[in-house]
């Protein structure tokens, strides 16, 4: 048996905060707004897997409202929402990404990006993808005032 979840995310970028995408800090000179570290990328991913498992969304898991999460590495929160996955008999068969950014440019990041997702999520490198795109200009994305992110991901039943 297999299934699918989407999921997306966006954050406001604002100065003196660290910027972190899959889980790699990106030089910048800005970061991201976020109660845990904002990472848009894996909070994407959450949200497919979540959806996918059909457990809602990281707002519910990890509600803004609990100290545990301030400030906490979003790696941490794909490790827990994994775990969920695999209780349920899953595995990750194949994510694709897609972030939306006009500031930095994320070409000479995304191998790494890639590297670390495949390692936190235990899939080969060839079955995540990630993507990055411009808005064009246009609206908030397009001003440099945030990045967003969307992710699918395909999850199988384990033998």
């Amino acid at each position: 048996m297999i299934r699918i979840g989407i999921g997306y995310d966006i954050h406001r970028l604002v100065e003196d905060r660290k910027l972190f995408i899959g889980g790699v800090e990106i030089p910048y000179i800005k970061g991201l707004l976020g109660y845990s570290d904002a990472d848009v990328l894996i909070h994407a991913i959450c949200d497919a897997l979540l959806g996918a498992i059909a457990e809602g969304d990281i707002g519910e898991l990890f509600p803004d409202t609990d100290p545990q999460y301030q400030g906490i590495a979003s790696s941490e929160l794909l490790k827990t929402v994994l775990g969920l996955v695999h209780k349920k008999g899953y595995k990750v068969a194949n994510l694709d990404t897609t972030i939306i950014a006009e500031e930095p440019k994320l070409l000479p990041f995304k191998n790494k990006i890639r590297e670390n997702l495949s390692k936190i999520m235990s899939v080969d490198k060839d079955c995540v993808g990630v993507k990055a795109k411009t808005n064009e200009g246009l609206g908030e994305l397009g001003r440099k005032e945030g990045i967003a992110c969307y992710a699918a991901v395909l999850i199988k039943k384990e033998s």
